[in-house]
């Protein structure tokens, strides 16, 4: 089933291989603008390296062979003529386990604009402060800017890292299971950032709770064995499964 909003990523014959492992096999699935996609299914089907190949990080694993398209705002991103760099930079990751950089909190979020050619001065003031306010850290931080963020709870980090990653300005935001390092007060701010931030990124999260991915999906994509079983708006596929593999996982029978 297509989905009803017009997609900002759409991938066709994705093939990857590890050596001689085949580890996602002939993906096909548009992803909608504006909404929150979860990607599910057991350990091991593929969900991680889907995600790592929409923005190429699939490159640094070794002996990984990739063939497809993957179309984000219609650039071809596995083009081997593409610059990589454009790409990610088009391309937010947020990881299970937060890394803020060395310095401090400021400097954190500072660090992608000053790369992009925003030096200095109030509007670098206007866009930290902007981003810190978008995942909810302006009140908690904005009197210890200069501290390190090495300082941070893991909950403060992971939403500075949120924040970093924003602030280069991507147009979609991919999170592999971006709240299994937290405690639930933290995930909830987590998810509460994500709900709020689907209104101008399309946004992807490979999640292993289905409650979370109930809490939080518009779309869904089931994975297994490297095999997309089904794919669709979520209240359809949580509520009325169509495949028995999907019924089975939602079920809890396997996981």
């Amino acid at each position: 089933m297509m989905p009803e909003h017009p997609a900002k990523i759409r991938i066709r014959n994705l093939n990857v291989h590890y050596g001689s492992l085949h580890v996602l096999k002939d993906i096909a699935v548009d992803l909608p603008t504006n909404q929150i996609t979860a990607v599910i299914g057991p350990s091991g089907c593929g969900k991680t390296t889907f995600l790592k190949c929409i923005n190429r990080l699939i490159d640094l694993t070794d002996e990984a062979r990739v063939s497809g398209e993957i179309h984000v705002n219609g650039t071809q991103v596995l083009d081997p003529q593409v610059d990589v760099t454009l790409v990610r930079q088009e391309v937010g990751l947020l990881s299970q386990s937060p890394y803020p950089l060395p310095m401090s909190i400021y400097d954190n979020v500072a660090f992608g604009p000053r790369i992009h050619g925003l030096r200095g001065g109030r509007n670098l003031d206007q866009t930290v402060e902007h981003y810190l306010r978008l995942v909810g850290l302006w009140d908690e931080l904005k009197d210890r800017l200069d501290h390190p963020a090495s300082k941070l709870s893991i909950g403060q980090q992971q939403r500075l890292c949120l924040a970093r990653g924003l602030a280069i300005e991507p147009k979609v935001l991919l999170g592999d299971e971006p709240t299994s390092a937290l405690d639930p007060i933290s995930a909830l701010r987590i998810e509460r950032c994500l709900q709020e931030l689907k209104q101008h990124y399309t946004v992807v999260i490979v999640t292993h709770i289905l409650r979370q991915a109930q809490r939080l999906a518009d779309y869904v994509v089931f994975l297994y064995m490297g095999e997309i079983v089904e794919h669709g708006p979520a209240q359809e596929v949580f509520e009325h499964p169509r495949e028995p593999r999907t019924r089975a996982y939602i079920g809890g029978e396997f996981s």
